[in-house]
């Protein structure tokens, strides 16, 4: 089969495609035919040597994708040949053949196509485990988004307000502030021009916001904190500036905050019945018209090296997705 091979840690351009053998599946695993596989930050990270998780060399990236299972490991149940699913594998979707986790693992819904359900599983259900699970959003309560028109941005985005709350969107140009506004963001603040902390502040009545979903980090959080309210969480997501922040311990002691980790990929092995459950929610969702996944470009598997390089450049709004094969 034809893969994306990193053979040495540097930049997407020198990523090289090799031939090499389909893989095998072990005990409880999934082999799939890749129709589209999503690009996320963790792969611009991978291949730089700088993610928390790191593959040994060589190694093919990819963590997401969207195909037709061909063949199923020992001891796994509910998935057959022939099922079309979305999976993460966390390494190895850019190649014609991909091995994944089963428990990561679902069957899509039949008018979902490849492309969408590609980018759908990592974002929707990181936004809705932290929600949820970690930030315990309630009805009626306000959340500020950072980063809302990335994909998991955008997701919590449609998440928090399908959980009834009100959302305050928060990116760095109006462009992607009216994306997440069409998603369903009530308001939004330009970070980029004017003071995060005072804006929400205004927009609050002083009162500060109840959730904060931050997948940015770097020079944002600590000013995002400022604007908590009375026992409010903050969410970690990711550090998308590509540094991570240090927010001083006493803002967490005067508003009785709490920072809260958010960390799906663990989650998601350690209680995989509540990811199954959380996956089941989502795909109602869609099916009802409540998630509008937003792919916004397209690359054919030959470009998939521009397409990390447009991720690394911060030129994605929603998803962009690899097209591996018809």
């Amino acid at each position: 089969m034809r893969a994306l091979m990193c053979e040495h840690h540097g930049p997407p351009e020198e990523l090289q495609f090799r031939d090499v053998a389909v893989p095998e599946p072990g005990p409880g695993e999934v082999r799939f035919r890749v129709r589209a596989a999503s690009v996320n930050f963790p792969d611009a990270l991978m291949i730089q040597n700088l993610y928390q998780r790191q593959p040994p060399l060589p190694f093919i990236p990819g963590s997401e994708a969207a195909g037709v299972v061909d063949a199923v490991g020992e001891g796994v149940t509910g998935l057959r040949v022939g099922d079309r699913v979305a999976t993460i594998p966390f390494e190895g979707a850019f190649a014609e053949y991909a091995i994944a986790p089963a428990f990561r693992t679902t069957v899509i819904p039949d008018d979902m196509e490849f492309a969408v359900a590609a980018g759908f599983t990592m974002v929707y259900a990181t936004a809705l485990h932290g929600l949820r699970q970690r930030g315990r959003l309630q009805p009626g309560e306000t959340m500020l988004v950072l980063g809302a028109a990335g994909g998991v941005g955008l997701a919590a985005v449609e998440v928090g307000k399908l959980m009834g709350a009100h959302v305050i969107a928060a990116a760095s140009t109006d462009e992607k502030l009216a994306l997440a506004r069409a998603h369903g963001a009530d308001q939004a603040v330009n970070y980029s021009e004017t003071d995060l902390k005072q804006a929400v502040k205004a927009l609050t009545g002083d009162r500060g916001v109840d959730v904060i979903f931050d997948p940015v980090g770097g020079a944002l959080a600590e000013p995002a904190f400022r604007t908590m309210g009375w026992d409010g969480r903050y969410l970690v997501v990711g550090f998308a500036a590509g540094t991570i922040p240090a927010i001083p311990l006493n803002l967490p002691l005067v508003k009785t905050a709490s920072i809260v980790g958010v960390t799906w990929g663990m989650h998601s092995r350690r209680e995989p019945e509540i990811h199954a459950e959380n996956m089941a929610q989502l795909y109602a969702w869609y099916a009802e018209g409540g998630l509008r996944p937003e792919v916004s470009k397209h690359f054919p598997f030959e470009e998939s090296r521009e397409a990390i390089r447009w991720m690394m450049d911060r030129k994605v709004q929603g998803k962009i997705v690899i097209e591996v094969a018809a």
